[in-house]
């Protein structure tokens, strides 16, 4: 059951990420009324009105699709028959004629009986037909009609049949629902704060959506995102369930983030702040917050209720006050600025103060909880051995690959591959994966590939926090799934990064004794301690010692006197043997694994003799630098095992080419 509310959470995804294009144009409409109250401000807002009054129908095609195995268009098309039959049979014209009474007579809840809750309960008949009989075979007569021909007549058979029973049982349920929706309104600000309190727990597992559209939506009445878009109902009280969410996303959040970097430990800010600012702006502008969610809510979940209390305050006080502003995907700036202009938004500028307010709860809240009960947020727990354990996933990789495939490999991998998934889901910033046992994943490497952070639902559910790109992450996914991929093909046979070369021992043949080996820049640039590179797996020396050059230009060269062992292909590094037997990496830049080879230009090839000064690659720095990496060369002795004296050279000044940068003598 669980695992079924989990799919349809993620299904109610597909249709409410349609609302940001309703949004758009309804807000540039009301921006444009402000300055030409005209033809171009109405047709806008006409379009946007246009989605917003499909809503139950665009509900009842994405559930459908979204329940569907294998997301197929016949699926959807079953959806929409399911919806149109109850829909057409039952409103009120239909049932006069039915009934044979006048239309005045018929009971009013059938003229609500397109809505949002019949859109999804039509989705999830079609859906559970298609998953039932979209392989069924018919006798050769009937043959043309099998498959998935078969399901959306299905679905028109027995739909209408529900829709009988909808012609006794909808009165009732729906004025059940009108009764629900009075109550929660009839709370007022306490309602609409226990809403914002119960929704914020409900993230971790997914079912927060479904809460959503009892209250966003024309499920029980309330329709808030409906109203407020359409500028319908009380000014004041249409927006009070979305308008305490801005403070807590734009402004809290973000402070609380800074209180949990505050409070990391002195060598984890680095990694913690970059965490930290990703999540904190993506709360900020889009008012996604899942990836900062997730980085706390289960290493310190007293200090996620704490967040699920602080958003119910905000959504009571905001209520209280009447201070409105709406939005359609989350209440993030974008949103903001669109509901600026919308004549049912109250005081909206308000939101802004007591967002600042909720930055200081937020702040002094999180920084009190952290230190006074020493909860480990992300940062506060110690470095061991096993975070010096370079562990990175080993995978094959191609010239085809981007990063999101790099990432679904090694996730794959992690997760234990085909023998382990039963299915692949994604919603807006997770992968929601169906797995035989979740006890088999390796939960290290999953993070090691780039996640914020996973979730263990159960025995068999799993999510995956990757943020606002994981659409690509989970396609990429689907695609080893579907293709079934042996985890045989993708580990051990190809590039680690960075790692290129086994380590070799003092007792390989290959090596010399007591040979001294020198090491040269590799660039005009400025000389770093291995120690100060921005790469945990360089400055921990978890490959081996070394050094770095900042570059000025792009003329690389050899650092060594010997041969050219490895070229990687994605060009992005070399590897070199000394006569001595030494093992030595040129790494060029800081991830550019991922940019696969465009801004290298490499000189050499496997087993070419070089020169330390000799030109081995030209790199195109600029291109480095636009794609958001960072471009230091380092020089790595990868088999330190065999080194009996590391003897480092001076540098205090910008260096040359020419200059030694180091000693090593061989056991």
């Amino acid at each position: 059951m669980k695992t079924y509310f989990q799919r349809l959470g993620r299904s109610l995804q597909l249709p409410v990420a349609v609302l940001p294009a309703a949004a758009l144009l309804v807000g540039v409409g009301f921006w444009w009324a402000a300055a030409d109250n005209g033809f171009i401000a109405r047709f806008l807002q006409a379009g946007g009105n246009a989605i917003l009054t499909q809503l139950p129908l665009l509900f009842a095609v994405g559930t459908a699709l979204g329940m569907a195995k294998d997301k197929d268009g016949a699926a959807a098309l079953a959806g929409l028959v399911a919806f149109e039959v109850p829909t057409n049979v039952l409103k009120t014209s239909s049932v006069a004629t039915l009934m044979g009474i006048k239309v005045s007579a018929v009971d009013p809840s059938f003229a609500a009986i397109s809505n949002v809750f019949i859109g999804i309960m039509s989705g999830l008949i079609a859906a559970a037909l298609y998953n039932r009989f979209h392989e069924t075979k018919l006798p050769m007569a009937l043959s043309f009609f099998s498959g998935k021909r078969l399901v959306p007549i299905l679905a028109a058979v027995v739909m209408l049949a529900i829709s009988a029973v909808l012609l006794v049982v909808w009165p009732p349920l729906y004025h059940a629902l009108v009764v629900f929706g009075k109550f929660i309104v009839g709370l007022g600000p306490l309602g609409a704060g226990i809403y914002a309190f119960c929704n914020r727990l409900l993230v971790p597992t997914g079912l927060h959506q479904a809460l959503n559209s009892i209250f966003l939506f024309n499920v029980a009445g309330i329709n808030d995102i409906g109203k407020f878009l359409a500028h319908e109902g009380p000014k004041g009280v249409t927006g009070m369930y979305q308008a305490g969410f801005f403070p807590v996303m734009m402004f809290g959040l973000p402070a609380g983030a800074y209180a949990i970097y505050k409070n990391a430990r002195p060598e984890r800010k680095k990694e913690v702040g970059s965490l930290m600012l990703a999540g904190a702006f993506a709360s900020f502008f889009t008012g996604v917050t899942e990836p900062l969610e997730f980085s706390f809510m289960f290493v310190a979940w007293p200090l996620y209720v704490l967040h699920a209390f602080f958003t119910g305050l905000s959504m009571a006080f905001a209520a209280f006050m009447h201070w409105t502003a709406g939005f359609s995907f989350s209440a993030g700036l974008v949103d903001y600025v669109l509901s600026l202009k919308n004549p049912i938004a109250n005081h909206p500028l308000m939101l802004i103060p007591q967002g600042l307010v909720m930055a200081a709860i937020y702040y002094f809240g999180f920084n009190f909880a952290i230190q006074k009960f020493n909860l480990m947020t992300p940062g506060r727990e110690p470095v061991t051995d096993e975070d010096a354990d370079d562990a990175q996933v080993s995978i094959q990789t191609s010239d085809t690959d981007d990063k999101y495939s790099i990432q679904a490999k090694k996730i794959y991998i992690a997760i234990g591959g085909v023998d382990n998934i039963s299915a692949v889901d994604n919603c807006t910033t997770r992968l929601r994966l169906q797995l035989k046992d979740t006890d088999k994943i390796d939960e290290g490497a999953i993070k090691r590939s780039g996640a914020v952070g996973l979730n263990k639902l159960d025995k068999v559910n799993l999510h995956i926090i990757i943020g606002t790109e994981v659409q690509f992450v989970a396609d990429a996914l689907s695609k080893l799934f579907n293709e079934k991929t042996p985890l045989s093909t993708l580990e051990n046979t190809a590039e680690k990064e960075p790692e290129a070369k086994s380590v070799a021992t003092p007792t390989d043949s290959s090596i010399k004794s007591a040979v001294t080996s020198e090491f040269y820049s590799v660039a005009e640039g400025q000389y770093m301690n291995i120690e100060d590179v921005n790469d945990s797996t360089f400055s921990q020396k978890m490959l081996g010692d070394g050094f770095a050059i900042e570059p000025k230009t792009g003329e690389i060269t050899s650092p060594v006197d010997g041969t050219v062992s490895t070229v990687f292909p994605t060009k992005h590094a070399i590897g070199f043997t000394t006569d001595s037997g030494l093992e030595i990496l040129l790494h060029m830049g800081i991830d550019t694994v991922e940019l696969k080879g465009k801004p290298f230009d490499v000189k050499v090839t496997d087993g070419q003799k070089v020169k330390h000064g000799d030109l081995v690659a030209h790199v195109d720095l600029q291109a480095i630098r636009d794609a958001g990496k960072q471009t230091p060369m380092m020089v790595i002795i990868t088999n330190m095992d065999a080194v009996s004296l590391l003897k480092f050279k001076a540098v205090h000044n910008p260096i040359t080419p020419e200059v030694k940068v180091l000693e090593a003598t061989t056991k």
